[in-house]
């Protein structure tokens, strides 16, 4: 019950935070949001059979500046891409491994690709990710396999 008034307490700073509005409307349409999302993730985790995440929080928050950064990076690269004249894009379908044992792990995976523009998760599936790359570059730095390492590392706790 805590975790659930902590993660609701959380929900609606964060919400309150980012709209900015105090008026009695909003904050109700905030309640309910919030509300809402409780209940959903509640229900999730009746049917997952689960009662806590399955996830070492401190190793994922140690990922997401790396994350970040890899993001901002291919950002820089897709304007110049997109900015160039003769838009030298050469789309591609790769398979990369997925060496997480846990959904979550391979959730984080997947999207983690997808976050980093000019990629995209398109199915996981045995061991396997299907990614869409724009360019040959980013195909290569998918198929590397340093996201698959740094998550598989966070979801083993080092």
């Amino acid at each position: 019950m805590s975790r659930t008034l902590t993660t609701a307490f959380l929900l609606f700073s964060v919400w309150l935070l980012w709209s900015g509005h105090t008026e009695p409307l909003f904050l109700a349409f905030g309640v309910v949001s919030v509300a809402s999302v409780i209940l959903i993730v509640r229900r999730m985790d009746r049917i997952s059979g689960s009662e806590r995440a399955d996830w070492p929080r401190l190793g994922f928050f140690l990922y997401l500046p790396w994350l970040v950064w890899q993001i901002l990076k291919s950002n820089i690269d897709v304007a110049r891409i997109i900015l160039s004249r003769d838009l030298p894009i050469s789309p591609r379908l790769v398979r990369v491994t997925s060496s997480q044992k846990t959904p979550t792990g391979k959730v984080i995976h997947a999207n983690s690709i997808t976050l980093t523009p000019g990629t995209l998760s398109l199915d996981v599936r045995d061991g396997q990710i299907l990614v869409h790359a724009l360019t040959a570059e980013s195909a290569e730095a998918v198929a590397a396999g340093e996201i698959d390492r740094r998550v598989t590392r966070i979801e083993r706790g080092h």
